[in-house]
Formats: structure tokens, C-alpha cells, sequence
């Protein structure tokens, strides 16, 4: 299990140079899905990480949250931004967003291969707080982001929009064995949210306890996931309308925003699906 340094801020990763930009693609380069969503048309790419053309065998660039194979994560990338956004990428912006605790190493590497595909600006920013922009309360105040994945499981405490503390372990829903119950991702989860508890000492994380922690990933999809950690934390659950897209669409929400400050022309007509 690893965790930051306690009170440690992080979002400083987002650049904010994107003034020129007109159009754009929203990105979530999972370990077992990727999914790409565009202003005006919603998630346009909903599919399993592989890549046939990997010499690696499995055909899966990225691993528990790691990138291991840049070269086949590059291809994935060049194809879904040449169907989203053409072959010219000029004026154009990528939201991209990656684990909470991504290293500096793993976010360059992102930051590289989006420049790589000739855009014009980048915003790298974690999954947490792309979870909070789609569903999570505007009030400011505490949140809780509980992120299962297939190969990751995150606890996430914002205060202000910021990560004020994390942790991440490495166990997912792949991890089950088929027909398992899912009691070693629930302990968890639970563990991570009490070790954070135990440590904090402002009462950020019984403030965002009261308000339901948000359930993000696919373990969200699971009412015997979701079930069992409301009725073990003794608070309800916030859960968005499709929990394995929440990040996604949260960073359609941020590409959305940055288009307008930028001044670009609105979108197609068409929901945020």
C-alpha cells in the first residue's frame, strides 16, 4: 500500500497554457479499459487496453497503473486521436488523467507520448479530482474519492479541490477469483479509509465520512462492493449514474471548461453520455 506524504498537494501537474485551442479529447488510459469522450458527442471509445500490433504477448500497455510499454500505449493513443480529432491536431487540447500517485517518471512519460501526437496543449491531471468534477458536490468542502479499478484501488481525501492525502494498493477486481466475493478489495478500501482517519488530524475525513465517500471504477458497478462498504463505514454512498466512467466524463467536464476559457466555438449539440 502507498501513500504520500500527509498534507501533500498535488495538481500543479495541470498546464494551463491552452488559450489557442479550439477542439479537444478527453482521455482515461486505464489498466483494462481506455476510454476517450469529446465535446458534443460523449464517450467515443469504451474498449479493453490491448494492442494487437505488442510484441509483449499480453498486449496490455499499461499495469496497474504503470505504464510497460510505452511504444504499444503510443499506438493506442495515435488511433484514438486520429478518429477523434483528424490528422491535423493543430489548436487542439487532450485531457488526460492518471492515478493519484503516478510518479513524476510516469507523468512525463504521458505528458511525451500526448506531445507526440503533434496537439497543441496538454492538461495531465489525477483521476481523483476528474471523478470529483463529474460527481461529486460543489460545495468545496471535504470529498472522499474510493477508486476500484480492475488492477488498482484508490482512497482519495480533496479539501478545496486539492489532494490533501492518498493511498493506493495494488488490488483490484482482477485479483477475484471468478465467483469470489469481494472481500479482500472491500478490507481494502476500508483499511486505506481508517489509516487515513487515524491520521488525520483536522477532521477533514469524518467531514467528508458524513457527506458519503464517492465510489468511482468498475468495483462501483458491484452492489455487493458498494453494499458492503456503506454498511461497514455506517454512511450512505455517493455513486454516479455509470461509476466506470465517472473519471472520464469528469475530465470531459474540465476539457469542456478549458475550451470555453479558451474561447472556442460550442460543441455539437449532445449530452455529456
Amino acid at each position: 500500500m502507498h501513500s504520500p506524504h500527509n498534507g501533500r498537494r498535488h495538481g500543479r501537474s495541470i498546464r494551463k497554457g491552452y488559450r489557442r485551442v479550439t477542439r479537444g479529447l478527453a482521455l482515461d488510459l486505464g489498466s483494462s479499459c481506455t476510454r476517450a469522450w469529446i465535446p458534443g458527442l460523449g464517450i467515443v471509445t469504451d474498449a479493453e487496453s490491448g494492442d494487437p500490433e505488442s510484441g509483449s504477448g499480453h498486449g496490455r500497455p499499461v499495469r496497474r497503473g504503470r505504464i510497460v510499454d510505452p511504444e504499444s500505449c503510443g499506438r493506442i493513443l495515435s488511433r484514438i486521436a486520429a478518429t477523434a480529432l483528424g490528422t491535423d491536431r493543430s489548436e487542439t487540447l487532450i485531457v488526460l488523467s492518471h492515478p493519484v500517485l503516478a510518479g513524476p517518471e510516469h507523468r512525463a512519460e504521458v505528458r511525451e507520448l500526448l506531445a507526440a501526437l503533434g496537439t497543441t496543449s496538454i492538461i495531465v491531471l489525477d483521476s481523483a479530482r476528474a471523478a470529483a468534477a463529474y460527481a461529486g458536490p460543489q460545495d468545496g468542502g471535504p470529498l472522499l474519492v474510493v477508486d476500484i479499478g480492475a488492477e488498482l484501488t484508490e482512497a482519495t481525501l480533496l479539501v478545496d479541490g486539492m489532494v490533501r492525502d492518498a493511498r493506493q494498493a495494488e488490488t483490484g477486481l482482477i485479483d477475484l477469483g471468478r465467483d469470489e466475493p469481494p472481500t479482500a478489495v472491500v478490507r481494502t478500501a476500508l483499511d486505506m479509509i481508517m489509516e487515513m482517519w487515524r491520521q488525520d488530524r483536522h477532521g477533514a475525513v469524518l467531514g467528508a465520512l458524513r457527506k458519503g465517500p464517492l465510489l468511482a471504477g468498475g468495483g462501483a458497478l458491484r452492489p455487493d462492493v458498494t453494499n458492503r462498504i456503506a454498511v461497514r463505514l455506517g454512511v450512505p454512498v455517493r455513486l454516479a449514474d455509470d461509476p466506470a466512467t465517472t473519471v472520464v466524463r469528469g475530465a470531459g467536464l474540465i476539457l469542456g471548461s478549458a475550451l470555453r476559457k479558451a474561447g472556442a466555438a460550442p460543441a455539437l449539440p449532445g449530452p455529456v453520455r
